[in-house]
């Protein structure tokens, strides 16, 4: 029986090839658009889960009541994981990692420039990472061991192995390779190539190691028995017993769990909301599931508008006894037949768009195919989109009467509604609230990218002060100058487009009591007003050779006075990390942080502060040279002055164009899957086009005999659907409007939500379903009606 199922399937398949072409392309562009969704799902929804200890590592947060509301951020004091250790007899271990901008590992003559982080000597008991040599309990037992991944030992030592090798980083300390590590997949939080111990970690001159210095990741191993309600409770007031601060605060830690830290993350007023990664997943879910739902429409449709085909074969086969289930099994077993070549094809479409699609979503995503649930999960996904797409067809022409259907009168042509035209709208919704949401969406980002910085990034670049940058700076900075390669130059703690350093605690006169105001701070030598474009609306830059006192200078942005209320601000001090700074600028907001939120005060200090340390150097080009020129002759001043280390400078506006990255993804994927979901419910539409015109050919050669004329049959045909498309949008436009309204409450620099944003999504699905259905309608209205009615 299964295999009669299958030869008359095959016929069918060969005998209308175009309809059957239309069918499997249009299930084989749903299924791999779904599964494209769904690979990127599951590496989300896999982050870190590889751990085998992973239901009981915890990341420690901080919980502070500040102005009103409670703050919440995962970088705690250095001094928690070993008091966490001592007083907390629930946790097993206490790690503490942090990463660094890059370091110069030097093996001989081969020197390459590698990310890495420092870790206490357990990170690898707590995390899971695969290791290939080494033992993972004692390989960053020693100080000046080094663990490398894969990747860079053969990078450095190529086939050889590396195990106890001797590895130089940046040109002073020597180290021994005792581990190697598996290359880290794609879907865990951490990023590096080599760990060092964090007994090696040398902090800047002065720099405050006390619990007042927020700044480490810290991360928790519970015992496997233990109670979690329990070390909640002695984990909560632990900072307050060594912080006097903490404890006039009622600071509180706290404990978040592996399992939370990729989706979510994200607090309002202490307290998880709903935001986070995971809106996103849930997102791409729901489109993921209409997606494959509008193709299976699409096959639905096509289906039935063929019916007329297959109604006399229905009737025969019922006349000679063939039961309705028996059709019913046929029917499905055809569609399964269907879903399987258009999942085969969905397999080819989905591995040619990979290479493409992971550039879009900045991921390694790859169909594992020598896994078994791979396969397990393609033959269901195959059964699944085959029973949905074929279970209304199934019953559709297994429930035909035979008498009906031999006589030719077993279906009405002018219903008012049918399951037909619901489908369709359905599609119709789903396509009009992506077109609005990718229009909204690309204004956001326009709206953002639109804002004034409040600096100038035009020729504008940095240069991370690594190996003899510090001791040679002058040297670098007076050549730069006076060779014309560059108009201005400062050193800075951070680039312009990052901030390295926020707290609170400052003093000034007249501060309120209880005012616990967070600043940004940033830290400048000299010629960071010039350098970086800065708007000076009182006082000056820094001048350290005028003015030797501005080292413990402070320029105030428009937000920081506001906070200040300085009637007149030149001259007053604030005392902050254990320095008396006085004010001698004040400049109008510039964007730091995100162009997506509101400017924050910032402190920028002089050069005496002790906290932060110059990590950057500021290089404004000479625009009066051709760029590659500037930055050929750059290459040979900082080859003169810093011979072991490459110069790899990068342009300040395209690292603030990376700020709009995440938003233009999901700009980009919308369009994307949007388009996909056009194009297939314009297949559906063309389904049921075909469909009218067949149920409706009679009439049509009627009307032509009777003096209708081409265009006013195509008018008649096509205005049911566009009746079908407007209620369509009547459906879409406020489920769109609420969609998006959620989304752009997500930032607070944001546009408005504008009418015109409708009436142009509106006017392109009418215009999209105009054009799909006039094919057919011109086809029918343009058809000799002597053929129909003698064939009638």
């Amino acid at each position: 029986m299964i295999r009669n199922f299958f030869k008359v399937a095959y016929r069918n398949l060969l005998r209308n090839k175009g309809f059957s072409a239309i069918n499997i392309t249009g299930l084989a562009i749903g299924m791999a658009a779904a599964m494209l969704i769904l690979l990127w799902i599951q590496n989300e929804l896999s982050y870190d889960e590889f751990h085998k200890n992973k239901d009981r590592i915890y990341e420690t947060w901080n919980r502070v009541p500040m102005n009103g509301k409670l703050q919440t951020w995962n970088a705690v004091s250095a001094l928690t994981g070993p008091a966490l250790i001592k007083d907390v007899p629930e946790v097993e271990r206490a790690v503490r990692a942090q990463s660094n901008n890059g370091a110069l590992l030097s093996v001989g003559d081969k020197k390459i420039q590698q990310t890495g982080m420092m870790v206490d000597t357990g990170f690898l008991q707590v995390f899971s990472y695969p290791m290939l040599k080494g033992d993972p309990s004692t390989a960053l037992n020693d100080m000046h061991s080094i663990v490398l991944t894969e990747k860079t030992a053969k990078s450095l030592f190529g086939d050889a192995d590396a195990i106890g090798k001797t590895i130089r980083i940046e040109n002073k300390d020597n180290f021994t390779v005792t581990g190697i590590l598996k290359d880290l997949p794609n879907n865990t939080r951490f990023n590096f190539d080599y760990l060092l111990t964090w007994s090696y970690l040398k902090y800047g001159p002065g720099q405050d190691l006390g619990w007042g210095n927020n700044s480490t990741a810290t991360f928790v191993l519970l015992k496997p028995n233990a109670n979690y309600a329990s070390a909640e409770a002695k984990i909560k007031g632990l900072k307050q017993q060594y912080d006097d601060e903490a404890k006039n605060m009622k600071w509180e830690l706290f404990l978040y769990p592996l399992h939370r830290w990729r989706l979510y993350s994200s607090f309002t007023d202490g307290v998880e909301d709903s935001g986070g990664r995971s809106t996103f997943v849930k997102l791409f879910s729901i489109i993921a599931g209409f997606i494959l739902l509008i193709a299976c429409i699409n096959f639905m449709n096509l289906s039935t508008a063929r019916s007329e085909k297959r109604a006399k074969e229905v009737g025969i086969r019922k006349v000679v006894g063939a039961l309705k289930s028996s059709l019913i099994s046929q029917f499905i077993g055809e569609s399964i037949f269907l879903s399987f070549l258009g999942g085969v094809t969905a397999i080819l479409i989905v591995e040619l768009c990979l290479p493409a699609y992971n550039r879009l979503i900045d991921k390694k995503l790859f169909i594992d195919f020598g896994n078994i649930y791979t396969w397990m999960a393609f033959i269901g996904f195959v059964l699944f989109t085959g029973l949905l797409a074929g279970s209304y067809p199934a019953f559709f022409l297994s429930s035909f009467r035979p008498i009906m259907v031999l006589k030719g009168t077993f279906k009405k042509a002018n219903a008012v509604i049918n399951p037909r035209k619901i489908l369709v709208v359905v599609q119709f919704t789903f396509a009009t609230i992506l077109i609005i949401c990718t229009i909204i969406v690309k204004q956001q980002i326009d709206y953002a990218q639109a804002r004034q910085t409040g600096y100038n990034k035009d020729n504008l670049i940095y240069q991370f002060m690594t190996g003899d940058i510090p001791k040679n700076y002058a040297l670098i900075k007076n050549e730069l100058l006076s060779s014309g390669i560059a108009t201005s130059v400062t050193k800075t703690n951070s680039p312009l487009t990052e901030r390295w350093s926020n707290g609170w605690g400052q003093s000034w006169e007249g501060k309120a009591p209880n005012d616990n105001t967070s600043f940004d701070r940033y830290l400048a030598d000299e010629g960071l007003g010039v350098t970086a474009g800065l708007q000076f609306i009182q006082g000056r830059d820094f001048d350290l050779e005028r003015f030797p006192t501005d080292s413990t200078g402070l320029i105030i942005n428009e937000s920081a006075l506001k906070e200040m209320k300085f009637k007149d601000p030149i001259g007053k001090t604030v005392f902050d990390l254990g320095i008396k700074w006085h004010i001698v600028g004040v400049i109008k907001d510039f964007i730091l942080t995100s162009p997506y939120e509101p400017t924050r005060p910032i402190l920028i200090c002089g050069a005496k502060s002790s906290f932060m340390t110059f990590f950057t150097m500021q290089i404004k080009l000479n625009g009066n040279n051709p760029t590659a020129d500037n930055l050929k002759r750059a290459k040979v001043i900082f080859s003169k002055y810093n011979p072991e280390y490459p110069f790899e400078y990068k342009f300040v506006d395209e690292e603030y164009a990376r700020k709009f990255e995440n938003e233009q993804r999901q700009g980009t994927l919308a369009a994307l899957f949007g388009g996909l979901t056009v194009f297939i419910s314009c297949l559906g539409l063309f389904g049921l086009a075909t469909y009218t015109a067949e149920t409706r050919i009679r009439e049509i050669g009627v009307r032509k005999v009777l003096g209708a004329s081409v265009a006013g049959i195509t008018a008649l045909l096509s205005k049911d659907f566009v009746r079908l498309v407007i209620i369509s949008f009547i459906i879409a436009a406020p489920l769109a409007y609420w969609g998006m309204h959620k989304w752009l409450a997500d930032y607070d620099y944001r546009v408005s939500i504008h009418w015109w944003v409708f009436a142009l999504a509106g006017f392109l699905s009418v215009a999209i379903a105009l054009l799909t259905v006039s094919y057919q309608a011109i086809k029918a209205a343009v058809a000799n009606p002597a053929k129909s009615l003698r064939t009638e």
